[in-house]
């Protein structure tokens, strides 16, 4: 029943691309399972892609996703999809990329990951890490992972530097939604040698349940990339506010290590922190965390992750540490 209803979720993605002539078609079905001694939560999941090219080049891609946890309720495994239990459309869109001579020009029509900062989902699903950073996971008074819009996302430049600016509405899965509204979100990157770097600013409706109809939430952030011989740097920082009168700030940064050494083995380290400022004094917050941990290849289909994970400040108040588990067997059709 799971699968049928994840196939009639993205059966929309294939109207515009089913054809006679449709150059390419593949499809990714990854299942997951997961322990964690934080509350001894046990986790399931499952993701289903499909993506290809049709004619006039455009390309698709659909993906819908279920996840749950048991026993328990804890930000474990939510990296880059919800486990609430329920079947959802995550990402369904179009595009079409353009290169007028040494120029850059990208358009995507449908439903996607908001663009902000460091936000494909292969940059947090299955890279090693279990959880979220602090500052993309639902309800910690910042982003979420699981925000997404349906709108127009735009990108002109250069292959080297480029603008990028998306319109949309709410389209968020998981713990927390936006409210209606128009949601716009503006991002400058550009690269040189190993290094790129990012600057994004968001604009939208806000989460929060007890929001006056005027409220709105906004964000600006930072993200530096580099990557060489095997290591791969980056982080982001962000400072907004997830409603008005509040304030936001946080950060954090990834070492993951992967040397010819090192076999089917990939190292992942992180350092992270978020400061909520509140409404009243006594809503305020700070957070830290320090992750270790491994993705570890057994066979082309079959990985392993575990993570080390110790917690200062109020995540502190009920697990200071813990340590997380899941294995993931990926099937790729094409």
């Amino acid at each position: 029943m799971m699968m049928r209803a994840i196939v009639v979720v993205l059966a929309g993605s294939f109207l515009t691309v089913t054809t006679a002539r449709a150059q390419s078609l593949a499809a990714e079905l990854d299942l997951t399972a997961g322990y964690s001694t934080e509350e001894n939560v046990t986790a399931a999941a499952t993701q289903f892609r499909v993506f290809g090219e049709g004619p006039a080049a455009v390309r698709f891609y659909g993906e819908a996703a279920w996840g749950k946890q048991f026993n328990g309720t804890t930000d474990a495994f939510g990296a880059a999809y919800p486990y609430f239990g329920d079947v959802q459309a995550m990402e369904v869109y179009g595009e079409r990329i353009f290169k007028p001579g040494a120029s850059l020009a990208a358009v995507r029509v449908g439903r996607y990951r908001t663009p902000f900062g460091i936000s494909g989902r292969g940059d947090h699903s299955y890279s090693g890490f279990l959880r979220a950073p602090l500052i993309r996971y639902d309800g910690y008074w910042a982003l979420s992972n699981n925000f997404l819009e349906q709108g127009v996302d735009a990108i002109v430049g250069i292959p080297q530097l480029y603008v990028e600016a998306s319109v949309g509405a709410p389209g968020d899965v998981g713990k927390v939604s936006r409210r209606s509204g128009v949601d716009t979100v503006v991002r400058v990157q550009g690269y040189r040698g190993p290094l790129i770097v990012g600057v994004s600013y968001m604009r939208s409706r806000p989460y929060m349940a007890r929001t006056v109809e005027q409220a709105r939430l906004g964000f600006t952030g930072i993200d530096v990339r580099w990557m060489l011989a095997g290591i791969e740097a980056r982080g982001e920082w962000l400072s907004g506010r997830p409603i008005d009168g509040t304030n936001t700030s946080g950060w954090y940064a990834d070492a993951i290590l992967h040397r010819p050494g090192m076999g089917p083995v990939t190292a992942v380290f992180r350092a992270e922190q978020l400061d909520w400022t509140g409404l009243i004094r006594s809503d305020d917050a700070q957070g830290r965390r320090q992750t270790a941990g491994a993705r570890i290849r057994l066979t082309n289909a079959i990985a392993v992750h575990v993570n080390v994970i110790h917690q200062d400040g109020y995540l502190a108040k009920e697990h200071r540490s813990s340590v997380d588990l899941a294995t993931t067997y990926a099937i790729r059709l094409h």
